[in-house]
């Protein structure tokens, strides 16, 4: 006797259960990583204005390097949810612990570069010469770190892909108290000012890097998963992050773009823009959280040979990108005249502002779209597509937006061309996702 195929709101009411469970507590996590930058922040401007500046150089060179290889995470993810739906946990873990060792290659690679190039690093991103020592001090400490945060990549791509996001939030969060405390008891307490606050965060960073170690070892332990390196299976973690680090090259170079023709519009122009883009890349990790959590299900089901099932997960997943992204434009939209006030009291600041979070709020159903798409791609293991399409929108957007200073447009016209880039990103990831070829099942692409 054959089994009644499950009603249409019974499969999307457990859809909806499992995209909440994991996205919600993925959210959490992205959310607690920009305030290890923001705690440090706090502490150490109470130094001086020297001292932050040079906090603020160094860590912007310490983001772009770990956000380079966000790679680990969303590779790893794809990889060990496919092996998670196949059945195969020891094949799983195994393929976790490669992107680990792979992170720690890495981290010991960039080490070795940001050491001795500090001075030059920090001297290329126009540090004054008070700020200048401050920032190659926390730069040189705060990259010894730089495996830590790595290894946290990967393991937490390693937690995702075994559909647990719940772990990776409750290390977020213990890891930024510690970070906090830390800062306070090195920067003050033993007086060792802006080099307390990077010994704070590295020791952090070991802190959360050791706890997933310890997770996924116990987790290898119990399923007979070997740890020791394996230098075919690194090889073909570094192959799959390879189109993604590209995809995060073209999206960087994007955002510096955009960034750089926003600095030749004026002080208030280049001053709206940083206040427009920090609550566009606020907006992102609740559209992101979602996509992590289609990485994860998607990877499961073509794992699981489930193509249907992995269909409709992506199509539920696009109508919660699609919701989410109108509830986030509603919000920013009604909350306007309370937004700008907290970030400037310039006038011309808010009137340049204004209009442009208005195209913000406008596009965030877009954005939606663009984010679960991504994610559901990433999940199929689809990463060289993902790669040639980043790269066309580059090529789309670059030519409009070195015009728009020239023309005389202004920084309306400029978010109206990040617009015209989530457009061409959304045309290319529907078409791909239209087209099915990313359903490749199996426990391997």
């Amino acid at each position: 006797m054959t089994q009644a195929p499950a009603h249409p709101r019974s499969v999307r009411r457990r859809h909806d259960r499992e995209i909440v469970a994991l996205a919600v507590p993925a959210f959490g996590a992205l959310v607690a990583e920009p305030l290890f930058v923001m705690a440090d922040s706090a502490i150490v401007g109470h130094l001086g204005t020297a001292q932050l500046a040079g906090l603020g150089i160094a860590s912007a060179l310490l983001m772009t390097a770990v956000s380079v290889f966000v790679f680990l995470a969303y590779a790893t993810t794809a990889a060990v949810a496919r092996r998670v739906g196949a059945g195969d946990l020891p094949s799983a873990i195994r393929q976790g612990m490669d992107g680990i060792w792979l992170a720690l290659l890495l981290g010991t690679a960039v080490i070795a570069v940001v050491l001795p190039t500090a001075p030059f690093l920090v001297d290329l991103f126009g540090a004054s010469d008070t700020a200048a020592p401050y920032a190659t001090t926390y730069l040189r400490i705060s990259a010894l770190g730089i495996p830590a945060m790595l290894v946290v990549l990967a393991a937490t791509g390693v937690l995702r892909g075994l559909q647990n996001t719940r772990t990776p939030l409750y290390v977020a969060i213990a890891g930024f108290v510690a970070n906090a405390v830390l800062n306070v008891a090195l920067v003050y307490g033993a007086g060792l000012g802006i080099a307390g606050s990077a010994w704070g965060t590295v020791i952090a960073q070991c802190g959360m890097a050791a706890v997933y170690l310890g997770v996924v070892i116990r987790g290898a332990r119990r399923h007979g998963a070997s740890l020791r390196p394996d230098s075919a299976g690194i090889r073909a973690s570094a192959q799959a992050g390879v189109p993604l680090l590209v995809r995060t090259l073209s999206l960087r170079a994007i955002l510096m773009i955009t960034t750089a023709m926003a600095a030749r519009l004026g002080d208030a122009d280049i001053a709206a823009h940083q206040i427009v883009l920090s609550l566009w890349s606020l907006l992102a990790f609740a559209l992101d959280a979602i996509a992590i959590a289609g990485q994860a299900i998607i990877g499961r089901h073509l794992g699981a040979g489930d193509a249907r099932g992995a269909r409709d997960v992506c199509r539920r997943m696009v109508e919660w990108g699609i919701a989410v992204g109108i509830a986030l434009g509603v919000l920013v939209v009604l909350s306007r005249p309370a937004l700008l006030p907290l970030f400037t009291g310039d006038s011309s600041v808010r009137e340049a502002a204004l209009p442009a979070l208005v195209i913000v709020a406008l596009t965030q159903p877009i954005c939606g779209v663009v984010f679960v798409l991504d994610g559901v791609l990433m999940g199929a293991g689809d990463g060289p597509y993902l790669a040639w399409a980043m790269l066309l929108t580059l090529a789309v957007f670059a030519p409009v937006a070195l015009l728009i200073p020239a023309l005389g447009g202004g920084l309306t016209a400029l978010w109206a061309a990040m617009t015209l880039m989530m457009t061409v990103r959304m045309l290319t990831l529907w078409l791909r996702t239209r087209s099915g070829r990313w359903v490749v099942t199996g426990a391997s692409r």
